[in-house]
């Protein structure tokens, strides 16, 4: 009973765990209108749908409709699968019950998408599901364009325009003592309290300064003219400019390091 998960009112625990041989008997059957063996193939792929189920855990306030779409996805596997295909069922089914899931959280998404982005994100998983399945790994964004038909951009733009959204509360790691939340892990490199500090001070020591001191040092870094460039400007001698602008760097200094 350890293995046991109910959803659904359904005990997982009492799925039974099918050969290749009775998968493949139970599919011959069940073509043929074997009503009982429709019904017995498809409570034995539960698991299958359980398996994608979790991928999806967070994506829903309600893991059961969650479960039921993925249901309805091994429906549609069931009733389109075909020997031919030379694949085993369960690699066939997966993609269609993550397909159908990916559907049903996209178009109930609390942020609506536009019909034409959606279908582009559409074709564009459905391209990268084809990929996984033939190359056996996961294809990069390049070649899902050339195998979709569209261009790099459309696909992203597409593809970003369904992601979920996500709350800083999530968590990204908890154990019994601790919990850490996505916001946790922001940081600001830029407007830290260090960086707001500095600014204020270097604000006040400007101001204490005079207004040639303040026209020199504006000239100087924030316009970035030269020493000569200012004495022209200003009316003073190079070596005038330069003892202000001395003069000022130390006073700005002061403040500084008194703070």
């Amino acid at each position: 009973m350890s293995n046991r998960v109910d959803i659904c009112g359904l005990n997982t625990s009492n799925i039974p765990k099918l050969s290749s041989t009775e998968v493949a008997n139970l599919m011959k059957r069940l073509k043929s209108g074997d009503k009982e063996a429709r019904e017995m193939f498809l409570y034995s792929n539960m698991r299958l749908v359980l398996s994608v189920v979790k991928r999806f855990a967070n994506k829903s306030d309600n893991i059961d409709d969650i479960f039921q779409v993925g249901f309805v996805g091994l429906i549609k596997a069931m009733d389109n699968f075909d020997e031919k295909f030379n694949v085993k069922f369960s690699t066939y089914a997966v993609p269609m019950i993550i397909g159908e899931i990916r559907r049903f959280v996209r178009d109930n998404s609390a942020v609506r998408v536009s019909r034409s982005l959606r279908d582009i994100a559409y074709k564009a998983l459905q391209a990268r599901e084809r990929l996984s399945r033939t190359n056996s790994n996961e294809p990069n964004i390049e070649q899902i364009a050339t195998e979709a038909n569209l261009s790099t951009r459309q696909i992203l733009t597409a593809l970003d325009a369904i992601s979920e959204p996500i709350s800083l509360f999530d968590p990204v790691y908890n154990d019994s003592s601790e919990n850490v939340m996505i916001m946790d892990q922001i940081k600001d490199i830029k407007n830290t309290s260090e960086e707001f500090i500095d600014h204020v001070v270097l604000k006040e020591a400007l101001n204490n300064l005079g207004m040639r001191e303040k026209e020199i040092l504006w000239l100087r870094y924030y316009l970035g003219k030269t020493q000569i460039e200012i004495s022209n400007q200003v009316g003073i001698s190079q070596a005038q400019v330069s003892r202000l602008e001395k003069n000022a760097l130390e006073e700005i200094k002061k403040d500084f390091f008194s703070q």
